[in-house]
C-alpha cells in the first residue's frame, strides 16, 4: 500500500495518490494531470477511480482530463449530479483498489454531496480518511459556500455538519490518519493547522468542533461565527467543476503565445484584456506597464487572482520573469482563469528599450517615514486582513483590507498623499497597482511592510494574540 500527498501551497491544497497492487487512485487532483498519470507509470499502475470528494469552489480539480486520459471512473458521493459521465456512489459503498477497500461516508454540510473517504488496508483495518472539507487540522469545513445551490441557510448546513462529523467520523478509532483537502491558508475555512497530516485521536483533543461534550447549537454558533464573504470566484469554479472545462493543452497552448511590445500593445488595447504582471513585487514598484495589475507569482498567487480578479472568462496578458510564463498560465488555469492570450516576449525589459511608456510606484522605508507617520503628517492605510489589523497596528491608521479594497476606494485621499502597507510588502504593492489603475497614483508604499514598521520607532498599538479575537 503506498499513500502519498501532494500538497500545493500556493493553494494550501492537497491531493492524494494511492495505490496497492498495480492499482491506484487519485483523490481531489488539481487541473495539470501529467504528474498523476507519470506517478502511476513509475509504479507500473493503472488509475482505476478518481475520487472526488466534492464539487471545489477554490481551485479547478483535473477530474475530467484525468478521466479522459487514463479511462479511470470519476466517483462522487450522494447527491452530487455533474454533467458528465460519473460514479454517483450511495452512502457505504465500498469500491476495491489492489488488496484495499475504499468506503464512500457521506458527511454533508459544507456541501450537500461533500463525501469522506475511508481507507481499509488489506486486512480490513481502518487505516485512513480523506476528509475532503468535511474536517480540516483544526478546523471544519465552512457552511456558507453551498447555500444558495441546496436552499439552505448555513446554520442549516452546519447542523448536517455537526451530524456528519458525530456519525460517520468522530466514531471512527483514534489511530485513523486524517488526510484533508485543505491546510492553512486556505479560505474555505477558519483556522487550519499549519500541519497537514494528523491522527483523528489528536484532532478530538485539538479541533474545537470536535469537543465531546459540543451541543449542536454550540457547534453552529463556533462554526459560523466571523465568516467573511468567499472570494467571488468561488461559484465560478463550482460550476466548472460540476460541468466541466475546456482541455489544459488547449489553455497552455493559446496562454504561451509570446508577443512582441507591439502585438502585445495591440492585443491589450483591441481585445479588453487585464494587463497582469506576475514579477517580484520590488521589480514592479521600479517599472511596470501603466493600468497593469500586479500579483507576484512568489506570494499566494492563484488565491489573490480569484479573489481580486474575480471573473474567470477574464482574458489576461501576462507579464512574467523569462521562463516563468508556462508556470504562471498554469497556476492562473488551477482556479479557472483560462482567458490567458499570451505573454510579453522579453518581458518587462523588452518593452522599456522599445521606448514605450511605463509607471513607477514611489516606494519608502520604515525609518524614512517614520516621524511624520508619528506626527500624524501622513495618513496611513493598512491592507493586512482584520484580524491582522485588530492583533497590532500603526496608531490612527486605517484598516482598508485588500480582499476589500473596491469597498473602501472612497476612503482614499484623492488630493494628498498616503501611505499603504501589509505585513511585508506583497500585498500592498497589489493594493497600490489596483488604486494606480483606478486613477489613484498620490500613493506611497512602506516597503517590507509592517514587520519593518515594529523595528522603526513608529507607534503601534499594544500586541493582542490572534487567537482571543
Amino acid at each position: 500500500m503506498k499513500i502519498e500527498q501532494i500538497y500545493t501551497g500556493c493553494l494550501a491544497q492537497g491531493a492524494y495518490y494511492i495505490e496497492s497492487n498495480g492499482e491506484a487512485a487519485i483523490i481531489d487532483p488539481l487541473r495539470e494531470v501529467e504528474p498523476y498519470i507519470q506517478r502511476a507509470k513509475d509504479d507500473n499502475a493503472k488509475i482505476k477511480y478518481i475520487f472526488e470528494t466534492h464539487f471545489h469552489a477554490d481551485f479547478v480539480s483535473g477530474h475530467v482530463t484525468l478521466a479522459k486520459e487514463t479511462g479511470a471512473s470519476i466517483v462522487y458521493g450522494p447527491l452530487a449530479n455533474p454533467s458528465f459521465e460519473a460514479i454517483i456512489a450511495e452512502d457505504n459503498q465500498e469500491f476495491k483498489l489492489g488488496d484495499l477497500t475504499i468506503k464512500v461516508l457521506h458527511t454533508p454540510g459544507h456541501t450537500m454531496e461533500s463525501t469522506t473517504y475511508l481507507l481499509r488496508d488489506a486486512s480490513g483495518k481502518d487505516h485512513a480518511i480523506f476528509s475532503g472539507d468535511t474536517l480540516f487540522l483544526g478546523d471544519v469545513g465552512r457552511p456558507d459556500l453551498a447555500q444558495k445551490a441546496a436552499d439552505m441557510t448555513q446554520e442549516d448546513l452546519a447542523g448536517l455538519l455537526y451530524d456528519s462529523l458525530r456519525t460517520k467520523i468522530m466514531t471512527l478509532a483514534d489511530d485513523v490518519t486524517v488526510y484533508p483537502a485543505h491546510g492553512a491558508g486556505s479560505a474555505c475555512g477558519k483556522n487550519m493547522m499549519k500541519e497537514t497530516v494528523d491522527t483523528l485521536g489528536n484532532q478530538k483533543k485539538m479541533n474545537y468542533a470536535l469537543r465531546a461534550n459540543m451541543t449542536k447549537q454550540e457547534f453552529v454558533e463556533e462554526v459560523t461565527e466571523g465568516l467573511l464573504p468567499p472570494p467571488k470566484y468561488f461559484p465560478l469554479n463550482v460550476k466548472m467543476n460540476k460541468e466541466g472545462y475546456e482541455d489544459i493543452g488547449d489553455v497552455l497552448e493559446r496562454g504561451n503565445t509570446a508577443l512582441s511590445p507591439d502585438e502585445f500593445e495591440i492585443a491589450a488595447n483591441g481585445t479588453g484584456a487585464l494587463v497582469l504582471d506576475v514579477r517580484h513585487q520590488d521589480e514592479f514598484v521600479k517599472g511596470h506597464i501603466p493600468r497593469s495589475i500586479f500579483i507576484g507569482l512568489n506570494g499566494d498567487f492563484a488565491p489573490w487572482v480569484g479573489a481580486l480578479i474575480a471573473d474567470v472568462k477574464q482574458p489576461i496578458l501576462l507579464v512574467a520573469p523569462e521562463g516563468k510564463e508556462k508556470e504562471a498560465v498554469i497556476r492562473l488555469s488551477r482556479v479557472g482563469f483560462d482567458g490567458t492570450l499570451g505573454y510579453l516576449k522579453g518581458g518587462f525589459n523588452a518593452w522599456k528599450n522599445e521606448g514605450k511608456d511605463y509607471d513607477t510606484i514611489t516606494a519608502v522605508t520604515a525609518h524614512e517615514v517614520s516621524e511624520d507617520i508619528n506626527a500624524g503628517n501622513i495618513p496611513v492605510f493598512d491592507v493586512r486582513k482584520a484580524s491582522e489589523y485588530l492583533s497590532e497596528h500603526v496608531v490612527d491608521a486605517h484598516n482598508t483590507p485588500l480582499d476589500f479594497l473596491n469597498q473602501h476606494l472612497a476612503e482614499f485621499p484623492k488630493d494628498k498623499t498616503f501611505l499603504v502597507h501589509c505585513a511585508g510588502g506583497y500585498r500592498s504593492v497589489i493594493a497600490a497597482s489596483i488604486l494606480k489603475s483606478r486613477g489613484i497614483h498620490n500613493i506611497i508604499d512602506i516597503s517590507e511592510g509592517f514587520a519593518a514598521i515594529k523595528e522603526s520607532g513608529i507607534n503601534v498599538t499594544n500586541y493582542v494574540c490572534p487567537t482571543t479575537l
